[in-house]
């Protein structure tokens, strides 16, 4: 009987341990959302082609060692970041996001991290667009739910929007669209394997990412800033910026 028993609870044991392996949420794993198709904040490769690589994927990284835990990485599409969030599918965000009072709304956002603005891909023989007023009329491709897209309806009805910046880059070649509407920095990478286009930089106002966390997560949102700050203070973030920007 008491083998038995001691069998029983062992099995018990093993089904909860499967469980808890199986949701991918546990105590020491602290799980992140991101869109890998943001280079070089999040994009996929390293030796094995299948990697989550980025400057966010290693200040996150180093999030969850000072918390003393485990990162985990979820990859899905940049809209859906902020419902698996509040769904408790992954504990916070960093996927290049813009700090904006509408997602405000929904989330909590660490400091800023980092500063960007958005700019404008055209194919290199477009000689149209000179200043933000040409942007009217123009059809004009946009990644889903990004800062670009959300712009680009203030210039244009003609906006169709993709999960990826890659696929938006695609059409501009393929001269289904007028310009891509993009961040900076993932713009400036795209553009280095697409020597076709051209990047253009309007008066854009400057936005700023942040990290979001669910608004009940205080503690987490407080460890979040704790290690940006450090890292400031001691060069570990000039470090990444140095190692991810050209």
């Amino acid at each position: 009987m008491m083998k038995k028993s001691m069998l029983f609870l062992g099995s018990l044991a093993l089904a909860g341990m499967m469980m808890l392996g199986g949701c991918g949420k546990s105590d020491d794993v602290l799980v992140v959302g991101t869109n890998a198709a943001f280079p070089p904040f999040e994009y996929v490769g390293g030796v094995s082609g299948d990697e989550i690589k980025g400057f966010d994927i290693d200040l996150a990284r180093q999030i969850a060692k000072d918390a003393g835990k485990t990162l985990k990485v979820e990859n899905m599409k940049f809209d859906s970041l902020i419902v698996a969030l509040n769904a408790g599918k992954v504990d916070f965000i960093a996927s290049g996001m813009t700090i904006t009072p509408e997602r405000q709304e929904s989330v909590n956002f660490s400091k800023p991290y980092y500063e960007a603005t958005q700019v404008v891909l055209v194919n290199k023989d477009n000689t149209s667009i000179k200043s933000v007023d040409d942007l009217k009329g123009k059809h004009i491709a946009v990644q889903l739910g990004s800062t670009g897209d959300i712009m680009a309806k203030s210039y244009s009805q003609q906006v169709t929007a993709f999960n990826t910046g890659f696929e938006a880059i695609m059409e501009l070649k393929n001269a289904k669209v007028d310009l891509v509407l993009f961040d900076s920095e993932p713009a400036a990478s795209f553009l280095e394997k697409n020597p076709g286009l051209k990047m253009l930089e309007l008066d854009f106002e400057p936005e700023f990412y942040g990290f979001a966390v669910a608004k009940d997560k205080v503690e987490l949102l407080e460890s979040i800033n704790n290690t940006l700050s450090s890292m400031k203070q001691s060069g570990g973030y000039d470090a990444l910026v140095n190692k991810h920007m050209k």
